[in-house]
């Protein structure tokens, strides 16, 4: 509890918000086409890809992950299928995670998620969207050094599944020994851009 409420803290200088702990996204690894189901992984983005869905601390180290599912898949869906969820009130408490539109919906009690921009947004519900952009970025970021830092998840070769999950498992474990104060990119001193990779 006492390291959920230091998050907390951090979260609240960071974003404003109340009550969170971590960020939660989805992030596409692109694979070559597998040979069963090949079809399936497919994405909107028009290439072949697992998604790694990843919940960061305050620091983008990676608290939760679930790897492995199909490119054409919904993050909604993935954490719907995850360990996480079967079991999220247990791991919350009264505690919350910071997401974007996919996770809008009663199904996610514990995600708070910016309100969609039908052009009617209150200058309220503006500036609670930027606080939570501000507040996810850190999920976004932590993509972006995991795929710089570790090139080989921006495009892995293997059609072995199993093979592509155990490389982002590890290198997603690789990450959060490195994170730290001094995890600064040598490339990008300013963050590594994930907006830039078109498999983020």
């Amino acid at each position: 509890m006492c390291e959920k409420t230091a998050t907390s803290a951090a979260f609240r200088a960071t974003c404003g918000i109340e009550g969170v702990i971590g960020a939660i996204d989805g992030c596409h690894i692109k694979i070559q086409r597998p040979h069963v189901r090949g079809g399936d992984y497919l994405n909107r983005k028009n290439y072949y890809s697992v998604v790694l869905l990843g919940i960061v601390d305050e620091r983008g180290r990676f608290r939760d992950i679930f790897v492995g599912a199909p490119g054409k898949v919904h993050d909604a869906r993935i954490l719907r299928k995850s360990k996480f969820f079967e079991s999220w009130g247990e791991k919350m408490g009264r505690f919350m995670l910071l997401g974007d539109t996919a996770y809008i919906g009663q199904a996610y009690p514990f995600v708070t998620t910016p309100k969609r921009d039908n052009g009617a947004l209150s200058m309220q519900d503006q500036l609670d969207n930027s606080k939570i952009s501000r507040g996810r970025v850190v999920v976004e970021q932590a993509f972006g050094r995991l795929k710089c830092k570790w090139r080989r998840v921006r495009d892995l070769p293997n059609t072995r599944l199993d093979v592509v999950v155990m490389v982002i498992v590890s290198a997603c474990m690789l990450h959060n020994l490195c994170a730290g104060p001094t995890d600064i990119c040598q490339d990008h001193p300013g963050g590594c851009p994930c907006q830039e990779d078109e498999n983020c």
